[in-house]
């Protein structure tokens, strides 16, 4: 059965701008895909295992070709379960904020547990980097209070878009779908505009993944 995992990282909720265009890209998704699976990956709720001391060094012992000891098997396990519900889905949708031109820590927190090596990408002497989360599809609903396109003036301080989309193809996504929400702090108005253009564009998104 095909599985849509949404991975939310706002806690704003019913104020969120991404959660509110998240909300309509899921609507018009169970409706085009009735007999999916459709899964909500809440970050600030989840328990995400901690990636301190333990974990790294069962990291670096998967990269030297090492056995894990005792402590560094048992950190990895958290490790190794968030992975598998990660690349349980078969298409994704992220919706975001940006939080200080960049994103919040709780995603980065996730993003640094399922980065991980034989897992969600390998490493070959002579090929380099590969990514192991391919022939799948990911939707992204990015949410910012400016305005950071080509045509603005501080294109070069977002953090955010261009960090994801590095991390999406380094672990093998090639099907990326974003959705630019911008800016939200000029006016309701403006809000209602640039809402109006995005409802359509997320619905159409959902309806073809």
């Amino acid at each position: 059965m095909a599985k849509l995992l949404h991975i939310e990282t706002s806690p704003r909720k019913e104020r969120s701008h991404s959660m509110e265009m998240a909300q309509v890209f899921l609507e018009s998704y169970r409706t085009a895909h009735p007999t999916d699976e459709v899964e909500t990956l809440d970050l600030w709720t989840a328990e995400l295992p901690p990636f301190n001391g333990p974990t790294l060094d069962a990291k670096y012992s998967l990269i030297n070709g090492l056995e894990h000891t005792k402590e560094q098997a048992e950190a990895w396990k958290g490790v190794v379960q968030m992975v598998n519900n990660f690349k349980s889905a078969t298409t994704y949708l992220l919706s975001l904020p940006m939080w200080n031109f960049g994103i919040p820590y709780r995603l980065k927190h996730y993003i640094d547990i399922i980065t991980q090596p034989g897992l969600t990408y390998s490493l070959d002497p002579e090929k380099g980097y590969e990514g192991m989360v391919r022939g799948r599809t990911i939707s992204v609903i990015y949410a910012r209070g400016g305005e950071y396109g080509k045509e603005s003036t501080v294109e070069d301080m977002d953090f955010q878009k261009p960090y994801i989309e590095t991390w999406l193809r380094f672990i093998g996504f090639a099907d990326i779908r974003p959705v630019v929400i911008e800016p939200t702090m000029q006016g309701q108005n403006k809000i209602d505009l640039v809402k109006a253009f995005v409802r359509d564009h997320v619905q159409k998104i959902a309806r073809e993944v």
